[in-house]
């Protein structure tokens, strides 16, 4: 097992239950192949992406939070005031030993949040929106959950970035006004609001 590599074939995934066998099978060796022969550096621009746009502290919800990787560059930065969620019970598990997260709970993003208006003061979604994941509609919920004047940051792999399907939903979102701000590019590979944001996107490049 622990020879065997599944960052490629996360692309592939199409259904809940292939994202659910799939993670379930990686959780042991994530860490490994993602954070370290990987070099994976999406948690940490994440977090100081959230600290350009407020400052350290209040309630955070980590989006997917896998093993933890995320929380753990949130609380390096000073988010320490921390929840996650994720859709795979061995990826939540594996969290819960880094000890950042005050609570974790299941959660598939594509069914919704079961979580109330306006209980986070900011949110980080790292990795989540990508190929056979997490459709990018599911954003307008990580949004509600979000208070008002609150940040999101949106970390997401380049190659789904120019698929398109994520900035058109970023687009109908701006539109319809949900949530009030506008976007702007920032080189390189940063998305960042108007001075009136609610949120931050980055995407790597």
């Amino acid at each position: 097992m622990g020879d065997r590599r599944f960052l490629d074939t996360s692309y592939d995934l199409e259904t809940g239950r292939q994202t659910l066998d799939h993670y379930e099978a990686w959780a042991g060796t994530y860490d490994q192949e993602v954070g370290v022969e990987n070099a994976y550096a999406q948690p940490t621009r994440c977090a100081t992406a959230l600290t350009s746009v407020v400052e350290p502290g209040g309630r955070i919800l980590d989006v997917g939070c896998g093993t933890g990787l995320s929380g753990l560059a949130l609380a390096e930065v000073g988010f320490t005031n921390l929840d996650g969620c994720d859709f795979s019970p061995p990826m939540l598990e594996r969290a819960a030993a880094t000890g950042v997260y005050g609570r974790l709970f299941e959660s598939d993003l594509n069914k919704g949040l079961d979580v109330a208006d306006d209980t986070y003061d900011h949110a980080a979604a790292v990795g989540v929106f990508s190929f056979g994941h997490i459709r990018p509609s599911a954003l307008r919920d990580v949004l509600r959950v979000v208070r008002p004047g609150g940040a999101v940051v949106v970390g997401l792999n380049d190659h789904f970035w120019d698929a398109g399907h994520f900035p058109a939903e970023l687009d109908a979102i701006e539109a319809d006004g949900s949530a009030g701000n506008t976007l702007s590019p920032k080189p390189p590979g940063w998305i960042r609001p108007a001075p009136v944001a609610g949120w931050s996107a980055l995407r790597s490049d």
